[in-house]
C-alpha cells in the first residue's frame, strides 16, 4: 500500500514537471499541488478549460470498481464514461457523470451489419438497447459493421444500409445516434470492413441520417490513413465522437509516441464540435489515474 501511494505521488509529481515544461496545460502547475495526490486532483479539476467534454472508456479501467473509477473520473475532469452496458449507467450517473457511448454484451465487431445472416438478431437486440438508452437519456450507442469476410466495399454499404436502417428510424424517434467505430485492421482488427474514413463517410451518405454517424478513432486512422487533422476539417460532418489512443502500441498520449495531441484537439474545437472526446488508450502507469489525469490535461486545449 504505501509503495503504491509513494508510486502514485511520484507519477502525479512527474506530470506536473512535464506539463508545465511543455506548457500543454498553458501554465506551469504550483509548487504547493505536486506533492499530494487530493491536491493535485482539486487543482486540475478546478483548471480545466471545458473546450473539450472529457470522457474515458471503461474497458481500460477494469480493475478499478466503476463506482470509484467514475468518481475519480470526475475529480480529474471527466464528464462521462464510454461504453457502459445498461446495468452499468445508473452507477455512473448517480455519480454525476454521463454515459457517453452505450454499449452491451451481445455488441461484435467481426459479426456485424455487412452480413444480412446477423441481421435479424441485431435488429432485436439493438433496438431494445436504443430503447434503454433513450429512458435513461443516453444519446449515442454503438454499432460495428464487421468483418470482411469476402463482402466487397459495395456489398457492404448495401447490406449495412438494409441492416441498420430499421434501426436508424428507431434511434430517430427516441432521439439517439448510432455511431459506427473506425477501426484498423492492420494492427487490432484484421479484415474489419469500416477502416478507411471515406468506406464510412460513403455509408454516412447512403443512409442519409443526422441519427447515424461515425467514431472517429484516432488511433484506429492514423495507422490506416495517417493525415488526422486534415480528415477531421474535410469530415467532421460526418463525425460525431472521438476516440485517442498514442501511435504505436495504443499507450499514453504523451511525447512517448507519435501524435500531437494538442493540436488535433484544436483542430476538433476548429470544427465547433460539441460531443465527447474518450481516452481509449491502455494506460502503463502504475498508477492508471495518473495516466488519464495527463492524457486529459495534454487535451485541455
Amino acid at each position: 500500500m504505501a509503495k503504491n501511494k509513494i508510486n502514485r505521488r511520484q507519477a502525479v509529481k512527474n506530470i506536473s514537471l512535464s506539463l508545465g515544461a511543455i506548457g500543454v496545460s498553458g501554465a506551469m502547475i504550483p509548487n504547493e499541488f505536486k506533492n499530494t495526490s487530493e491536491t493535485m486532483d482539486n487543482y486540475i479539476q478546478s483548471s480545466i478549460k471545458g473546450n473539450i467534454n472529457h470522457s474515458a472508456c471503461r474497458w481500460c479501467y477494469q480493475k478499478i470498481p466503476l463506482q470509484e473509477f467514475a468518481q475519480k473520473g470526475k475529480d480529474i475532469g471527466l464528464k462521462a464514461i464510454d461504453l457502459l452496458k445498461p446495468d452499468e449507467w445508473k452507477i455512473v450517473q448517480d455519480a454525476g457523470l454521463e454515459c457517453s457511448l452505450a454499449t452491451d454484451t451481445f455488441a461484435n465487431i467481426i459479426e456485424g451489419f455487412n452480413n444480412p445472416k446477423h441481421h435479424e438478431a441485431l435488429q432485436k437486440q439493438y433496438i431494445e438497447l436504443i430503447s434503454k438508452a433513450a429512458d435513461a437519456g443516453i444519446k449515442q450507442v454503438i454499432i460495428f459493421s464487421g468483418n470482411r469476410n469476402g463482402i466487397s466495399d459495395k456489398e457492404g454499404w448495401e447490406q449495412c444500409a438494409k441492416g441498420l436502417d430499421p434501426l436508424v428510424k428507431h434511434a430517430q424517434k427516441n432521439n439517439v445516434t448510432l455511431v459506427m467505430e473506425l477501426l484498423n485492421s492492420k494492427v487490432d482488427h484484421e479484415d474489419y470492413q469500416c477502416d478507411h474514413t471515406p468506406w464510412g463517410v460513403a455509408l454516412v451518405d447512403k443512409i442519409g441520417s443526422s441519427h447515424f454517424k461515425l467514431l472517429y478513432d484516432i488511433y484506429h486512422m492514423q495507422i490506416m490513413e495517417g493525415d488526422i487533422i486534415a480528415t477531421i476539417k474535410k469530415y467532421h460532418n460526418y463525425i460525431s465522437h472521438y476516440h485517442t489512443g498514442g501511435v504505436p502500441g495504443r499507450h499514453e498520449i504523451n511525447d512517448t509516441q507519435e501524435l500531437n495531441y494538442p493540436a488535433i484537439m484544436k483542430a476538433i474545437l476548429d470544427t465547433k464540435f460539441t460531443g465527447f472526446v474518450a481516452q481509449e488508450f491502455i494506460p502503463t502507469y502504475d498508477d492508471k489515474l495518473a495516466s488519464l489525469k495527463e492524457a486529459i490535461t495534454i487535451c485541455d486545449v
